[in-house]
C-alpha cells in the first residue's frame, strides 16, 4: 500500500473524552503498523473541537496507555514536529479561512438558520436534502452580506449536489458506493468558530501530510463527503482503510457491539483486571487482521515487521474475553521470574502484611499457575488465613488416602516436623519420605494430609512443604495440630 515516492503517514486522533475504548486502542495500533510496517510516521492529533464532550485529564489517559501498549509517536502535541499544533482547538484560526474559500468556490454556504429552525423542515424545502433543509443553500449574496454586516450569527456548511452517486476505494471493504441524495449539507464551521470534526479532520489530515487514513467502518457512508471536500480543495485524497467493528458476546450468546456490558471494554479496565499491556495488544491485533498463518502470540516488534492491510477482515470480530485469558496467561509464564515477582506484588494485597517479605518465595509458586494477576489473591488467600473445611478433605481416591491415614500420618509427622533443626522445603519433604518409605505407601499419601493440614485446599499453588516454608514453623505446627483434631 506504500504510496510511490511518499513517507506513509498515518494518525490517531482520539477526542479527550475519557477511558481508551479498546475500538480506539486498536485503530491507534493499525495505524502505527502501517506506519512502522512502510518505514513511515505516525502522528498523534489530539482532536477537541466538541469541547462540551471535553473532560478533564482524558489527554493525559491517551499519552499513559499509548506509552503503556508501547505505541510511540513520530510527531504529537507532548513531542513536537513540523505541522503542529497538534491540538485541534490551538488550530482554531486555522480552520475559518479554508471555509470561506470553500465559500467562494460554491462548495460552501453561510447559513443563518438557529438550532430549531434547521430542524424544522420548511414548507418549500428541497426533499432531496438530507438532514438540514436547506434552506440557506440559495440565499442570494444581497442577503448574505447584508446578515454578515449585521452581525447575524451564522454556521457555515457544505454545499452538496444531490444528484449522481460518490464512489471511492477502500483498502477492506473495496469500492464503496454511496448516493449523493443521503448525505446532509453538514456543518463545517460552528457558531462559535470552531470547526466540526468532520471538516478539522479534513484540513488536518492534509495539512499534515497524511497518507493514508485509518478509522472505524462507522464512517464508510460519510467518506463521501470528506472526498468531495477534498476534490473542491483540489486536493489528493489520502488512501483509506476502515476497520470492522468489534461486537461482544453476552451470556446467553447474543452477539451485539463491544459495550461495558460484556466486560472490561478500556485498555485502562483490562490492565486493572490484571492483564498485561503486551498481552491486550498482541491480543486486539488479531481482532480484525490475521497474520494468515496460525500463529497467534506476537511480539509488538514482530508485529511491526509483518503487518499487512491485505490481512485485515471485513466481518466483524468478536471480542472472546476467554481467549484473552488464556493469552495472557501464556504471557506471565513468559515473564522472568523477577519481572513477575515486580509485576505481581501490588495485585497480591500483601503489602503492609507479615507475609510481605515472604513475596519472593510466594511469586514463583503463582507464575504458571494464574491467567489474570488478579488471580493472585483468590489463590493466595489461605496463606493469610485458612479456610474452615471438613474432614472428609482428606479423602483421596488418586493416593488411597482418608480421614484415618491422614489422622495417621499427622501424629507420626507433627512430632518430626516439631525435631527438625532446619525448616526448609528439603527437610520438610525428607520427613515425608522416610514416613512413606515406612509405611510402604507413597509419597502422595503423607503429602495429601500435610497439604489439606496446613491449606485446608485440595488445590493450592506449590506442594505442602513450600506452603510450610512460607507460614513458618509456628503457623504450620498450629495447622497441623487442628487437623488433627479433625
Amino acid at each position: 500500500m506504500k504510496m510511490p515516492g511518499k513517507t506513509v503517514r498515518t494518525r490517531f486522533a482520539p477526542s479527550p473524552t475519557g477511558f481508551m475504548h479498546v475500538g480506539n486502542l486498536r485503530t491507534a495500533l493499525y495505524a502505527f503498523l502501517l506506519a512502522r510496517s512502510q518505514n513511515g510516521k505516525f502522528i498523534l492529533r489530539i482532536e477537541d473541537t466538541d469541547q462540551a464532550r471535553y473532560v478533564e485529564g482524558a489527554v493525559d489517559v491517551i499519552y499513559k496507555t499509548l506509552e503503556s501498549a508501547g505505541i510511540t509517536h513520530d510527531e504529537g502535541p507532548d513531542v513536537g514536529g513540523d505541522f503542529g499544533p497538534y491540538i485541534q482547538s490551538e488550530r482554531k484560526k486555522l480552520y475559518l479561512p479554508y471555509a470561506e474559500e470553500l465559500v467562494k468556490k460554491g462548495a460552501a454556504y453561510y447559513c443563518f438558520c438557529d438550532k430549531q429552525e434547521a430542524a424544522d423542515p420548511a414548507p418549500e424545502g428541497d426533499p432531496a436534502v438530507s438532514g438540514y433543509d436547506g434552506r440557506c443553500r440559495n440565499l442570494d449574496p444581497e442577503t448574505v452580506a447584508a446578515n454578515l454586516a449585521a452581525g447575524k450569527p451564522y454556521v457555515i456548511r457544505q454545499k452538496i449536489d444531490k444528484d449522481g452517486v460518490s464512489t471511492y476505494h477502500d483498502a477492506v471493504y473495496g469500492e464503496i458506493t454511496i448516493e449523493n441524495k443521503v448525505l446532509d449539507d453538514q456543518i463545517l464551521i460552528k457558531r462559535d468558530g470552531m470547526p466540526t470534526y468532520n471538516f478539522a479532520n479534513v484540513i488536518d489530515d492534509h495539512t499534515m501530510g497524511i497518507t493514508h487514513v485509518v478509522r472505524g467502518c462507522e464512517y464508510l457512508p460519510s467518506t463521501p463527503k470528506y472526498n468531495l471536500l477534498y476534490r473542491a480543495f483540489g486536493w489528493e485524497v489520502p488512501e483509506y482503510v476502515h476497520l470492522p467493528l468489534i461486537m461482544g458476546r453476552d451470556a446467553e450468546g447474543n452477539v451485539s457491539k463491544l459495550s461495558k456490558r460484556h466486560g472490561s471494554v478500556s485498555f485502562e479496565g483490562l490492565v486493572a483486571e490484571g492483564y498485561l499491556p503486551a498481552a491486550v495488544i498482541n491480543y486486539i491485533a488479531l481482532l480484525g487482521w490475521s497474520p494468515k498463518n496460525d500463529r497467534e502470540i506476537f511480539s509488538l516488534a514482530e508485529l511491526e515487521q509483518i503487518f499487512n492491510v491485505n490481512g485485515l477482515n471485513k466481518s466483524a470480530a468478536v471480542f472472546d474475553y476467554d481467549k484473552l485469558t488464556w493469552m495472557n496467561g501464556e504471557y506471565i509464564k513468559a515473564l522472568s521470574p523477577e519481572a513477575f515477582a515486580a509485576l505481581a506484588f501490588p495485585f497480591s494485597k500483601l503489602a503492609g502484611t507479615a507475609l510481605e517479605e515472604k513475596w519472593l518465595l510466594i511469586a514463583p509458586l503463582l507464575q504458571q499457575r494464574v491467567e489474570k494477576l488478579t488471580d493472585i489473591p483468590e489463590k493466595i488467600g489461605f496463606l493469610s488465613e485458612q479456610p474452615d473445611y471438613s474432614a472428609e478433605l482428606f479423602r483421596n481416591k488418586k493416593s488411597k488416602a482418608t480421614p484415618e491415614t491422614a489422622k495417621a500420618a499427622l501424629e507420626a509427622l507433627i512430632p518430626e516436623f516439631e525435631a527438625l533443626e532446619a525448616w526448609d522445603v528439603e527437610s520438610l519433604n525428607a520427613v515425608m519420605t522416610r514416613y512413606a518409605e515406612a509405611q510402604g505407601v507413597k509419597i502422595g499419601q503423607p503429602m495429601w494430609a500435610i497439604r489439606i493440614g496446613v491449606s485446608g485446599l485440595a488445590v493450592t499453588p506449590g506442594g505442602p512443604s513450600e506452603i510450610m516454608t512460607i507460614l513458618g514453623r509456628e503457623e504450620s505446627l498450629r495447622r497441623l495440630q487442628l487437623a488433627r483434631q479433625k
